[in-house]
């Protein structure tokens, strides 16, 4: 059961005048929050605007009546959406954040839940600036091909013709600039549903958590998809999809074997199939001059009585790491560590990084969740941390991009879910992601 999904669109005041088209929003691309006028070349929002097509930006998902429009700047208590009908591209993002009235703590995420912004604290009466940098993207390829979406991705909000911010709070923003940006360095992700951007709660992955942690000269451009394994990923033309935007200093992370593992029949298996594709992979990246690095994948939640992990990978992680010795491509051996971070927390306490939650925890939720594959968002965070950790290991110039908010992280010394508390978006699926 999918819920917020469908969204129509209400007109809470009396819209501005005039319109501004979405080839106009590219040249004045700075919004201005507050009942007072005051920044001429700003797009000047005044009034509750609910987002249209026709007007090309404005408060999405029926979250305009949550806006509360101070003289400078806006505020809510509950998530608020603002969107931009933007074509695709690479966007820095710039935010002033603050009120004159209240302290605040702001997070942002961009997208398909990507997370920004994490807690942002402006004490009352100040104003502080934020910058990132968000991929917007679509399925055209060229002129005639297009990736294939599956039909649970359609309503994402990565697919769609806009870009959107989910504001959490108490949060306190006065403007947003929106500039398209070129020369930035581009982190592709290839994988499956332990990797994608997770559109809805309760489920999250690292690549939409591992985006907060790197500064606005680098963009995660997020492309795995629920489900997926490398042949798949193939076929709905995303690897030719990365291929023709990827540029030298690009990076393509590939991370697969949960769905690869579930094919049988001739040709495939970890020293068959599998190897090849991971060869292609990696030539293809290295002939556009980009540099692929190789994940093996996050171990699956199964305790024996021991209180050791059950591998439930087979073959599929020793062929990577085959692979990976073979051409010399930087590896990141994510099972193995998570196999440490799941025994160092132990079989109770590593519930609390799953999607695993009592009847009615959710809307719509009239069964108890419990998956042993799917993180929920604590869980991504923690995963994301130690992929963060795998950059730093093999000494990648990735490095070189992490902010000032990226923590020391190791697996033997994991963070706990009581000092969790980063903001719950308010869109919900109580469906499990493909590829369980």
């Amino acid at each position: 059961m999918k819920l917020s999904k469908k969204i129509s669109y209400f007109l809470f005041f009396t819209l501005p005048i005039y319109t501004i088209t979405s080839q106009e929003i590219m040249v004045s691309n700075e919004f201005y929050f507050g009942k007072k006028e005051n920044k001429v070349k700003a797009i000047n929002i005044t009034t509750n605007t609910s987002y249209s097509d026709s007007i090309g930006y404005g408060f999405d998902f029926d979250s305009a009546k949550e806006v509360r429009l101070d003289k400078e700047g806006f505020t809510a208590s509950a998530p608020v959406y603002f969107s931009v009908k933007l074509p695709e591209g690479n966007y820095q993002i710039e935010l002033v954040l603050g009120s004159k009235y209240e302290a605040s703590e702001t997070t942002v995420k961009a997208e398909s839940r990507r997370l920004m912004l994490n807690q942002i604290v402006v004490p009352k009466n100040k104003e502080l600036t934020k910058t990132f940098t968000v991929n917007v993207r679509s399925t055209k390829i060229d002129s005639i091909k297009n990736i294939s979406l599956k039909d649970r991705e359609f309503d994402d909000l990565n697919w769609d013709n806009k870009l959107t911010l989910e504001f959490l709070g108490p949060f306190a923003a006065k403007s947003i600039k929106i500039t398209p940006i070129d020369n930035v360095t581009t982190l592709f992700l290839a994988g499956d549903s332990t990797v994608t951007d997770q559109d809805l709660e309760p489920w999250a992955s690292w690549g939409q958590y591992i985006t907060q942690y790197f500064g606005e000269n680098l963009v995660v451009a997020n492309y795995a998809y629920s489900g997926s394994s490398l042949s798949s990923f193939k076929s709905s033309k995303r690897l030719e999809k990365i291929l023709s935007l990827i540029k030298k200093g690009d990076y393509l992370f590939i991370e697969f074997g949960h769905n690869d593992e579930k094919q049988h029949g001739e040709g495939n298996g970890p020293w068959l199939n599998y190897t090849d594709l991971l060869l292609e992979f990696i030539t293809s990246v290295r002939e556009k001059k980009g540099i692929p690095v190789l994940v093996t994948p996050t171990q699956r939640r199964f305790f024996e009585i021991d209180g050791k992990l059950k591998p439930t990978h087979g073959e599929y992680p020793d062929a990577m790491r085959a692979v990976a010795e073979k051409l010399n491509v930087p590896l990141i051996d994510l099972t193995k560590i998570t196999t440490t971070l799941y025994e160092r927390w132990g079989d109770a306490i590593s519930r609390k990084a799953f999607v695993q939650y009592p009847a009615h925890t959710f809307p719509g939720q009239d069964e108890k969740l419990e998956d042993n594959t799917h993180f929920n968002n604590f869980g991504a965070n923690e995963i994301a941390l130690c992929i963060l950790n795998g950059i730093k290991e093999n000494n990648l110039k990735l490095i070189a991009y992490f902010n000032a908010n990226t923590p020391e992280y190791t697996p033997e010394n994991p963070n706990l879910f009581l000092n969790w508390k980063v903001p719950i978006s308010n869109r919900f699926e109580v469906k499990k992601p493909d590829g369980n």
